[in-house]
């Protein structure tokens, strides 16, 4: 028979929830972590929904032994009647059906984060098993759904309860033939997005248990909102204005809530949501506040004579420095860019959002001279910054690939020009350096040894940190340009690789350079570029075997192994500086045998939040930080 016939058998249908088993990445992005996560997500969002609407005040999520999650609500519960259309139970159609919810017609919810109707049935679909029960006049209806969403029988009366217990409680616990990388819940992970939800919808109690080892219990109820949120994210900053700002409006059934303060940090912290959805990467809600701030600001810069009639106006960047920011859009219909609903795309909402704020934040500033002078201040040093730092610019751009009188003699090349298998080691003094250079593959891997540790960013504006001689180095060296002439497509090396001594002062240096990649490359560590390199701490010889360990525990588990009669010699390892270059290669280099960990930026908020606890200018979050984690510290060099 022809391997190679094409025929009317090839042609396969799925049909239920066969489709949403055989790609799930098509409906929750991935089965990693991430995935497992998604699961909690849709249920949830269902949850919050009713909220919306107006009928829920209380969720609780619960993540039990075993991993079981359970997500609780007192909303009005799910319909128990039977759908006309499916001639199934209105429960065992949207748990088993695609496509099918109360969000279609307008009627049962006028705003809703979760539009496509999948979310209950696919998590049915990836779940090992499900329950559902629903609280409804008296009743305590009853369903279950194992192996991928096969119900084990019809829906059931299974108990009563009082008149006024409504509500919908879901239980499931994630298929580890689905999750296959794992089916452990993190708790940050849950609780971080539930607060989240918490302040974007102010009045809703969540409360998030974990019944595993060690029990958690928290409680997230917010009366302020994203008041509270902004507050939140500001708690470790000093702020300019001491009243936080806050707007809100509705236009055409379009609401926008937009709250902000000033901080005294350089950096701006600007999250924008539409229906509890994080749109990270903005959207036409989040174009109409910033058009509007940056025109507000101008036009009261002209009437107060901050700005005169010749001078350039101020940037967005000028008026964002400093700034923390959450705005919140509520929409009947959000439109969104792409299946991953990160950007909005309806254009009405701009205008309205315009509107809605410029109104607002104008008001604001007349009624609040003292405040608004605190803000315009900030505005105009950043905007004399701002011309400072593009002429310090000049000298960060590379010509070519070829041009290397920027580096000062430091940078050693390699000779391939194709970025995508090219990588950049950023190299902790010059002892390490020479050694990295003599060890070194030069047709890909190029060195750039660093000189002590290079400025903090975290308490530096742009135009200083252009002034820092290594910092000019390293944005040379990659090529993509910094702030708006920032560009992704021209990063000299894909593989961009911080590689320090294991010890307190290596530490320290990696952090600073994850601080400048934090502020400054941000798209860089996001498009996964970033690595630290994994340099052995011990070295165990055998015989005429030599194995290389990255810590303690790894160390404890290769002795293990071995042969009681086994005499193994166990060295501690040097500084990198005290390698030699073969060496070095060795163990920390050589594509084949080196350990090579990934930097990612899981949660935005949650890491501009660390960055400015443990790098920026308050000294108290920091102390409380070392004193609450002391306990935890290894490998301490005293």
């Amino acid at each position: 028979m022809n391997e190679n016939t094409y025929n009317d058998s090839d042609i396969q249908v799925l049909e239920g929830l066969e489709a949403v088993r055989k790609r799930p990445g098509m409906y929750i992005g991935t089965t990693s972590v991430k995935g497992l996560h998604h699961l909690v997500w849709e249920i949830v969002d269902n949850a919050v929904d009713e909220s919306l609407a107006g009928y829920c005040d209380d969720i609780e999520v619960i993540v039990d032994k075993g991993n079981v999650i359970e997500v609780r609500d007192d909303g009005r519960g799910i319909p128990t009647g039977t759908n006309s259309k499916t001639g199934l139970s209105t429960i065992e159609t949207i748990f088993t059906v695609l496509h099918a919810g109360g969000k279609f017609g307008g009627h049962g919810y006028k705003v809703s984060g979760g539009l496509h109707g999948v979310g209950a049935s696919v998590v049915n679909a990836l779940s090992e098993w499900l329950e559902v029960r629903v609280y409804h006049e008296c009743n305590v209806y009853f369903q279950r759904f194992e192996n991928g969403g096969h119900s084990t029988g019809p829906l059931k009366i299974i108990d009563t309860c009082s008149k006024d217990r409504t509500g919908t409680t879901v239980r499931f616990k994630a298929d580890p033939e689905i999750f296959t990388e794992t089916t452990v819940y993190d708790y940050n992970t849950l609780k971080t997005r539930l607060r989240e939800l918490a302040f974007l919808n102010k009045g809703l109690r969540i409360i998030l248990s974990d019944l595993r080892d060690i029990e958690h219990k928290e409680e997230f109820l917010y009366t302020g909102g994203i008041i509270e949120y902004v507050k939140m994210l500001n708690e470790n900053k000093t702020s300019l204005n001491s009243q936080i700002i806050y707007v809100s409006g509705q236009e055409d059934n379009i609401s926008i809530e937009v709250a902000l303060q000033y901080n005294e940090t350089y950096n701006s912290a600007v999250y924008s949501f539409t229906n509890n959805i994080n749109t990270y990467e903005g959207g036409t809600h989040e174009d109409g506040v910033k058009r509007a701030l940056t025109r507000i600001i101008n036009n009261y810069a002209k009437k107060n004579k901050y700005l005169k009639d010749n001078d350039d106006p101020l940037s967005g960047e000028d008026v964002r420095e400093g700034l923390t920011m959450i705005i919140s859009c509520k929409h009947p219909d959000p439109q969104f860019e792409g299946q991953t609903k990160t950007k909005l795309g309806n254009a009405e909402v701009r205008k309205i959002a315009d509107d809605i704020f410029s109104e607002g934040f104008e008001r604001y500033l007349l009624e609040n001279p003292d405040e608004a002078k605190l803000i315009m201040d900030k505005c105009m040093t950043a905007a004399r910054a701002r011309v400072a730092a593009k002429r310090a610019r000049e000298l960060t751009r590379r010509k070519s690939d070829l041009d290397v009188v920027n580096f000062g003699g430091k940078l050693v090349d390699c000779k391939e020009k194709d970025p995508t298998v090219c990588e950049i080691f950023l190299v902790e003094g010059d002892s390490a350096g020479g050694s990295a250079i003599k060890g070194r593959n030069s047709m890909t891997q190029a060195i750039l040894p660093l000189r002590g540790k290079i400025l903090n960013v975290e308490k530096a504006r742009l135009d200083r940190a252009l002034g820092n001689e290594e910092i000019r180095t390293i944005i040379t060296a990659f090529g993509t340009g910094i702030g708006q002439e920032f560009d992704l497509n021209k990063l000299r090396y894909h593989k961009i690789i911080i590689m320090t001594d294991a010890d307190v002062d290596g530490s320290h240096i990696r952090v600073l350079l994850l601080t400048l990649f934090y502020r400054f490359f941000r798209p860089i560590v996001e498009a996964g570029h970033v690595y630290a390199a994994q340099p052995p701490l011990f070295c165990i010889k055998h015989g005429k075997t030599i194995k290389y360990v990255l810590n303690e525990d790894e160390k404890a588990e290769y002795l293990a192994s071995l042969p009681a009669t086994t005499k193994p010699d166990v060295m501690r390892m040097k500084g990198l500086g005290e390698m030699d270059a073969e060496e070095l290669n060795e163990t920390t280099m050589d594509i084949n045998t080196r350990v090579l960990r990934k930097i990612t930026v899981d949660d935005l908020m949650q890491a501009d939040e660390i960055f400015t606890r443990l790098m920026g200018e308050e000294v108290e979050p920091r102390r409380k930080f070392i004193e609450d984690n002391a306990t935890f510290v290894e490998n301490l060099d005293i």
